[in-house]
């Protein structure tokens, strides 16, 4: 069996979603299509609108065959990182999964390569400080570098191309075997509002299923029927809780400490000060953000200093090498895929979490650096998860020590 890879949040699952997968599959000539997955926490340092196994359940009930969880230091991240941690997971799949299928704006593999072979030896302190330092936002930074050396950077105004440059870079750091593709996005835009035809951004999904408003005509009926069970449930992320915990964070001094992952001098005291008045996370985000950082960042440090992220084990965690895999469901046709996978794979693949101690104590020994790294992302996952289930409304009486108890989705 021949697999290709989709980096994923599926936040939530919807028609531009199970477009990307059939075609993936069509044009890699795959018969598994594998998606690498965010779990509760996103890219853009915010709460998942469903929790993960949710998610993971849509996008198996609507095209795809296999879900692994992309670890939280990879997932909320910034672009390099996240796509790190992504083709350094398909790799591991290799040769059965050769191919990684990802949409942007361009639709052209040709027309992003060179840009992102430009920017594999990118070194920001070096090549942007002077632009870093009129005030603009690293992106921003970058795109005039580039420009600097005669690229069109139009391309970089646009989050799936920045995105996809990133896996291009990351395929080329990691001198990966695997094969990119890119199919261009159908309908509207990462952050347009108004739907076309059956496409709507998944950004407009959940500001209409906030206002209360139809989202039906937007996603696959089974994507829409566990959304519409969780609303019910009131399991979808109360952002009002969220805006509360991070006001929390920021009004406690002894929780903000400069040497958070990703932090610079005097965040700490705007964070402060911003909580004393904001009123709700948007505002928050807006009175901390300074001239040369951008929203996502802003929301990324919050996470950071949230979950008391300190900058050595952030870094060491995403240098690091994953040291295991976490499933959140697969297919028939998915399970497989895994079975002919399982024996050659250089880590273990955890499927029951109340039994991965016992399984990285087989595989790595007690003692030693890699079965220590493996306990900090086991602990951090933990945490992650707990926090995440104080935003959902409808949590009931049981343990908040979710990971151990929910089980893969399997298809019947």
């Amino acid at each position: 069996m021949r697999a290709v890879g989709l980096v994923t949040e599926y936040n939530p699952f919807h028609n531009g979603h199970r477009y990307h997968a059939e075609q993936a599959r069509q044009v890699s000539g795959a018969d598994v299509v594998v998606a690498v997955m965010s779990g509760h926490f996103l890219q853009r340092g915010e709460p998942a609108l469903v929790d993960k196994w949710t998610r993971a359940q849509m996008a198996l009930r609507c095209g795809v065959d296999v879900v692994i969880e992309l670890p939280f230091p990879f997932a909320c991240n910034s672009a390099p990182a996240f796509a790190d941690g992504a083709i350094q997971i398909f790799d591991l799949f290799s040769p059965l999964l050769n191919s990684v299928c990802f949409g942007s704006e361009s639709g052209d593999i040709e027309q992003l390569k060179p840009i992102a072979k430009a920017m594999v030896g990118y070194d920001s302190a070096a090549s942007d400080y002077h632009h870093v330092r009129s005030g603009q936002t690293f992106p921003q930074a970058r795109a005039a570098a580039l420009a600097d050396r005669g690229f069109d950077t139009e391309l970089l105004d646009q989050p799936n191309n920045i995105l996809s440059l990133a896996y291009l870079r990351a395929i080329e750091q990691r001198k990966s075997a695997l094969k990119a593709l890119t199919i261009k996005r159908i309908g509207v835009g990462y952050h347009d509002l108004q739907p076309v035809d059956d496409i709507a951004s998944a950004t407009a999904i959940r500001q209409r299923i906030y206002a209360g408003d139809v989202v039906q005509p937007y996603l696959p009926p089974a994507a829409h029927l566990l959304l519409s069970q969780a609303v019910e449930a009131r399991m979808v992320v109360d952002h009002q809780r969220w805006f509360a915990m991070l006001q929390h964070c920021c009004l406690d001094p002894r929780r903000l400490g400069d040497d958070c992952y990703q932090m610079e001098p005097g965040l700490a005291q705007r964070m402060f000060q911003a909580a004393l008045t904001a009123e709700d996370s948007e505002q928050l985000v807006d009175e901390i953000k300074a001239r040369h950082l951008t929203r996502t960042r802003v929301q990324r440090l919050l996470c950071y200093q949230l979950f008391g992220l300190q900058a050595a084990e952030m870094k060491h965690a995403v240098a690091q090498p994953v040291p295991y895999l976490q499933l959140l469901g697969a297919t028939k046709n998915g399970e497989q895929f895994i079975s002919q996978c399982r024996k050659e794979l250089p880590i273990p693949l955890v499927t029951n979490q109340s039994r991965i101690q016992s399984l990285l104590n087989r595989h790595y020994g007690r003692e030693c650096e890699v079965r220590d790294h493996a306990q900090w992302m086991i602990d951090l996952e933990d945490q992650v998860t707990r926090f995440y289930t104080l935003l959902l409304p409808g949590w009931g009486g049981q343990s908040r020590q979710w990971n151990y108890y929910q089980t893969p989705w399997r298809e019947e």
